[in-house]
């Protein structure tokens, strides 16, 4: 008697997507979202604000194209940016469909992507823009995302979160852009929703030539033959894959549990590193009480897995 193949897992697609739009009733639009979601066996997070929606997804191909086709369908949506890969494992734990002030929280106010923003620029004339000398090239996103992988020669500006940028540069201007030089400023970030509105604030601020990776890292890994390619090290992303490389191949980083900061194999030989409970970053920053709580919560985590259910205590950093 012949034995049955094993089959295969299934394979899932991940869905990273944004869209500034003027959207006048976030609320109404949010129900109906969340239920087609639910209904599809859909997981991630979407943001809605009245600038837009932005979020990243996965769960079947057929439910990704009916919630990404439901999306395209609202106000100023139908050039939705979405960019699909693929996952073995589901990459997140639940849904969450959330009410927010901005779709990525930059706290200036008068910024309008859909009026200001600057120049795109497609991936295969990114290589040429950023090795031009009369170009500066910044990278938009926070250090922890930076540490793990950038372009060759990138400004870093070591922010914690996205709101920092705009002190940060008002700071840095004169130095960046003074003595009298013409520089064009190109930047860039994941998937292209910070860029979008960091062009918007620079040309606000009166910088005319400001240029941004259309699609974002992920765009120009995906498009990219490696041999050809100015990126160094891995792409940070807000799921369970943790970092992915060139062909968006899932990385070799993984998360802290505790600080949900990504950590390299040289990280996880650290002293200080406990699975679901520390890591050399983060280990000064807590407690013994917190860590004990960790080290709890991580054992009951192994526990629900091994029951085949979802442990309420699994986080995600979005």
């Amino acid at each position: 008697m012949d034995c049955p193949l094993p089959k295969s897992p299934p394979i899932l697609q991940v869905a990273a997507l944004y869209r500034f739009a003027r959207f006048e009733d976030c609320a109404g639009l949010r129900a109906p979202l969340e239920r087609l979601c639910r209904d599809q066996q859909v997981r991630g997070t979407l943001l809605l604000a009245p600038e837009g929606i932005n979020g990243t997804i996965a769960g079947s191909e057929a439910a990704i194209a009916r919630v990404v086709n439901h999306i395209r369908s609202l106000p100023d949506c139908a050039d939705l940016d979405v960019k699909l890969s693929t996952a073995t494992v589901m990459p997140f734990h639940r849904l969450k469909v959330r009410l927010k002030r901005e779709i990525v929280t930059m706290g200036e106010g008068d910024i309008d992507p859909r009026t200001s923003v600057g120049t795109y620029v497609e991936p295969e004339a990114w290589n040429a823009l950023i090795t031009a000398p009369d170009t500066i090239v910044i990278d938009t996103r926070n250090d922890y995302e930076v540490a793990i992988g950038t372009f060759a020669g990138a400004i870093d500006p070591k922010t914690t979160s996205f709101r920092q940028f705009p002190e940060w540069f008002r700071q840095q201007r004169e130095e960046l852009l003074g003595q009298g030089r013409r520089l064009k400023v190109a930047m860039f970030c994941t998937g292209g929703i910070r860029c979008e509105k960091s062009t918007a604030f620079l040309r606000q601020e009166g910088i005319d030539e400001v240029y941004h990776l259309k699609g974002g890292i992920l765009k120009y890994l995906e498009t990219t033959a490696e041999e050809h390619s100015l990126w160094q090290g891995e792409c940070f992303v807000f799921d369970e894959r943790v970092a992915v490389g060139h062909g968006l191949a899932k990385g070799t980083h993984t998360l802290c549990r505790a600080c949900r900061r990504p950590l390299s194999s040289q990280d996880r030989q650290s002293v200080y590193y406990e699975e679901g409970v520390s890591c050399a970053t983060c280990h000064a920053e807590r407690t013994e009480e917190q860590r004990a709580s960790n080290r709890e919560r991580h054992r009951q985590e192994h526990l629900a897995i091994a029951r085949g259910a979802s442990h309420l205590g699994t986080r995600q950093r979005q």
